[in-house]
């Protein structure tokens, strides 16, 4: 049965991805490996190719061939990588496949699934805080069971100790957001009678204050650092180079950056078009000359050329899809900090949108056209970077009493 499978056009798909002929050779070894074994099992091979099959693998089989505990981690992700280059190049050929990974929900839990859609219809939450309402749920649902502790017999000192772990593991920002997800959980359970109290008015989590500290900011020296500490004669380079670009020039988020597509960039008009993934609004900017070049650098030099999605920044790794979360941006900002020797408190994925509004207010633009471009609703949501704008704010100092 392996003769199903075109093994020359496989290969010619992983060179025409950029593969290198090393790379080719060891996909194609453990691939055809894996390919013999499912048909020695009575398999049909199509229909093994998803991650879980390949786990089972590498499982019974690879381990015979490894003692050490560090080779057989080695040799299953390379398995593992094989088989899933294999799925994406057939996949990529027109056969219809399995899924590689099975789409795993939060709220496939019947509790965590009703609370979910509790919060949605009742009380209007989003869809995308919702998913963090399960999340939470789910994790302190984890909790009590490690615990041995059913719901109806829960009590306050079992949210305090959650509560404690977390603060333990997170940011107080995280942590408040955790226990706000937890009380909208203990109301419900409270209110469909799992729970015979309500306890969510005993939580005690962190309280936060909009003015506690200015918003983290680099200066403009710096940002210019990490930009020129990115390797650009690179494909990964040049995504980087123009998705950091946009982020910095037009103090886009993230999330507004990763879910940029080909369709959003007017080239005739030189415009861009940011969708607000937070306020679901959207916003058209001018689309600068030193951006346009990078992103024209990019879209012919280095972005993958079969890649199937819209999206203008995706992995370059196969399939090629677009990013899930910020947290990959924010690790290649690290990355690129170290490089570039900058050092800072905070060097999330937001920095360089604190750094270009605070920098716009000290140029004197008005707050108005910032909260504008920022795609901020109320004015409240731009001050608070006037207080990040140092220079400014000495202007309007008092002298110091002799």
């Amino acid at each position: 049965m392996e003769h199903t499978i075109d093994w020359k056009q496989v290969v010619a798909f992983w060179r025409a991805r950029g593969c290198s002929n090393g790379t080719i050779c060891v996909y194609e070894y453990w691939a055809r490996r894996y390919v013999r074994y499912c048909v020695s099992e009575g398999r049909a091979p199509h229909g093994c190719l998803t991650r879980a099959q390949v786990g089972d693998y590498t499982g019974a089989e690879v381990p015979r061939h490894r003692r050490r505990r560090r080779h057989r981690a080695i040799s299953n992700a390379i398995v593992r990588n094989a088989v899933h280059a294999l799925h994406c190049s057939l996949t990529g050929l027109g056969q219809e496949l399995p899924p590689w990974r099975e789409k795993t929900d939060p709220s496939m839990h019947s509790l965590v699934g009703g609370f979910v859609e509790f919060r949605i219809r009742d009380r209007g939450v989003a869809p995308s805080t919702s998913i963090r309402d399960a999340r939470v749920a789910t994790m302190y649902l984890d909790w009590l069971r490690s615990r041995n502790r059913p719901v109806h017999v829960m009590c306050v000192t079992d949210i305090d100790d959650f509560v404690t772990a977390c603060a333990q593991r997170w940011a107080p920002c995280t942590v408040a957001d955790v226990c706000s997800s937890l009380r909208g959980f203990l109301r419900y359970l409270h209110a469909t009678g799992r729970l015979p109290r309500d306890l969510s008015g005993s939580m005690l989590g962190p309280r936060l204050r909009n003015d506690a500290r200015p918003r983290p900011a680099l200066s403009f020296q710096q940002v210019r650092r990490i930009l020129r500490a990115i390797d650009r004669t690179t494909p990964v380079g040049r995504r980087d180079y123009a998705m950091l670009l946009m982020m910095a020039s037009y103090g886009m988020g993230a999330s507004e950056a990763i879910g940029l597509c080909l369709d959003d960039i007017d080239w005739i008009a030189c415009t861009v078009r940011v969708h607000r993934p937070k306020t679901g609004s959207e916003t058209i900017l001018p689309l600068l000359e030193p951006v346009a070049q990078a992103i024209s650098e990019y879209l012919r030099d280095g972005r993958p050329r079969h890649s199937l999605v819209r999206n203008v920044f995706v992995k370059h790794g196969m399939p090629h899809t677009p990013f899930v979360s910020s947290g990959a941006v924010r690790h290649r900002i690290i990355a690129y900090a170290a490089i570039a020797g900058v050092e800072a408190d905070y060097l999330g994925a937001h920095v360089f949108r604190h750094t270009h509004a605070t920098r716009q207010i000290e140029i004197g633009v008005a707050p108005k056209i910032i909260g504008d471009i920022l795609g901020h609703r109320r004015p409240e949501s731009t001050t608070t970077y006037v207080r990040g704008a140092i220079l400014k704010l000495r202007g309007v100092a008092l002298p110091v009493p002799r």
